[in-house]
């Protein structure tokens, strides 16, 4: 890579980074121009707590990945062309969605208006998830992804104040459920059984 460019081919595991940008650009692509103008963008947990306050507009932090339970056995996923591949990996990923501004008031405002369209936007499509990245085909067109919106439990809760006091902000939680990250090993068998030839041992001397 030239100058230190990280050049990415298609790769199975960037569902997540599509979904991610799949939120971001849900976001910043609808928000009202009359707050004027806003930065939409991912965070890291550690940017939440440091020291500089982001502009106005909306982080989107992924803070925990889980196992689906409800897909945790899928059968072998099977391409168009036939070849069946081991069984996706399906995840949950959970998401920390704050509003920043420099007054409360706009601040309330930003959070009002993004949970009440995330709401008005609950099923992620496949043209959507894979708007956003480079690579154009990390879901397929059937594919969907179901964004809830969620509340932190007490140990949640707790553990996000670890990471990020003493800057916790007011913060809605949403869940990307059942991502898909497939698998690129195929399952290759072996022809039928034609013949079976069996042969005798023979004793010698």
């Amino acid at each position: 890579t030239a100058a230190g460019l990280i050049v990415w081919t298609f790769l199975p595991w960037n569902a997540i980074a599509a979904t991610t940008s799949a939120i971001v650009g849900l976001l910043d692509d609808a928000y009202p121009r009359e707050f004027g103008k806003l930065s939409v963008a991912p965070a890291h947990a550690s940017e939440l707590a440091g020291d500089k306050t982001p502009p106005d507009g909306f982080t989107v932090c992924l803070y925990r990945v889980a196992l689906n339970s409800t897909l945790r056995n899928l059968p072998p996923r099977i391409d168009t062309d036939g070849t069946r591949y081991r069984p996706s990996l399906p995840v949950d990923l959970q998401y920390l969605i704050t509003a920043w501004a420099g007054n409360v008031e706009k601040q309330q405002r930003l959070l009002g208006w993004g949970m009440r369209h995330l709401q008005d936007n609950p099923i992620l499509t496949a043209g959507l998830l894979n708007r956003y990245l480079k690579e154009r085909d990390v879901f397929r067109p059937e594919e969907t992804v179901d964004l809830v919106f969620e509340s932190l439990s007490l140990s949640d809760f707790t553990n996000i104040w670890d990471k990020v006091k003493p800057r916790l902000q007011t913060s809605a939680l949403y869940v990307a459920r059942m991502v898909l990250i497939d698998s690129e090993i195929d399952l290759t068998e072996g022809r039928p059984v034609q013949t079976r030839v069996f042969e005798m041992a023979k004793v010698t001397g």
